[in-house]
């Protein structure tokens, strides 16, 4: 399939119809049908089927749309660079980072350096741990803002700052609480626990089974955005990073750290081959700044 039969296959899959494709693409109904018919004929597979009216997907043509859709991706990036350039406009950094980074830290690193930088434009995105690795892979992403290193992949990483596991409550619910909290004082409150394969679950348990403490969980979360959520409506407590915790914070919640402190490093990882530009690094600097603010 060429990028022609790419575009317009694309277009039909998700319109449904070849005149709602056509539309979508600003040309006519039969130029539509026609290089739909060289696309099938090029790959020697029917890619749609008619029923009342629409055009419904056959499962071979279900299994090319991700492969068509991530080059339909690759394009438009293309097209923007070419217009960006045309316009004037310098270059682009793609940045990655877990949801608790992005709700806060990420977006005011962000708005700082822009300030200094109009020309750079950002392509900002979240991810979780275990889509680090193929988001560098494929170029979908230029540097990950994460909470651990992949072990065994080629990637190189600079640690820009360190955070800290601590307890997001209602007041209401733990109204005398010290400064700092012992994990055994929480066993008698109910707990929304963290998902356990990522890193701050990982420490977590481990720091839990070394202190011998059974929390009372109630609930888990698979993002600590959603664990925050939980907290306010009153379902429990629950061990955060202070990142979420300070984008979470509203009227009747509180936070402490634990004691002992749980710390973690804050990494910036890139592929060996792929190492941060000039303006990359000077976004880190700025991003690492930031977090090391109180």
């Amino acid at each position: 399939m060429n990028l022609r039969q790419i575009e317009v296959f694309h277009a039909v899959y998700l319109h449904g119809t070849v005149s709602a494709a056509a539309r979508a693409l600003n040309v006519s109904q039969p130029s539509v049908t026609k290089v739909l018919r060289h696309a099938e004929s090029s790959i020697g597979l029917p890619l749609f089927e008619r029923a009342r009216g629409r055009l419904i997907p056959t499962d071979d043509a279900r299994a090319l749309f991700a492969e068509v859709s991530d080059i339909q991706d690759r394009v438009r990036s293309l097209r923007q660079a070419c217009h960006n350039l045309r316009l004037g406009r310098g270059s682009l950094l793609r940045v990655s980072a877990l949801p608790s980074l992005g709700l806060r830290a990420i977006p005011e690193a962000v708005a700082a350096f822009m300030h200094d930088h109009k020309d750079l434009l950002f392509d900002l995105q979240t991810l979780h741990h275990d889509e680090m690795v193929r988001k560098l892979y494929e170029r979908e992403t230029d540097i990950a803002i994460s909470f651990e290193v992949p072990a065994t992949a080629p990637v190189g990483h600079q640690v820009i700052g360190e955070g800290e596991l601590v307890v997001l409550y209602r007041e209401q619910d733990f109204p005398n609480a010290p400064p700092r909290i012992h994990l055994a004082s929480l066993q008698d409150h109910k707990f929304i626990s963290p998902i356990q394969g990522g890193p701050i679950g990982r420490i977590l348990s481990s720091e839990l089974d070394h202190l011998g403490v059974v929390l009372d969980e109630v609930a888990s979360a698979r993002t600590y955005y959603v664990a925050a959520a939980l907290v306010r409506a009153g379902v429990g407590m629950a061990i955060v990073d202070n990142f979420t915790a300070q984008a979470s914070m509203t009227e009747g919640l509180a936070t402490r750290p634990l004691q002992p402190a749980i710390t973690f490093d804050i990494n910036a990882v890139y592929m060996q081959d792929r190492p941060p530009t000039r303006m990359a690094s000077e976004f880190l600097d700025r991003l690492a700044t930031l977090i090391d603010e109180p």
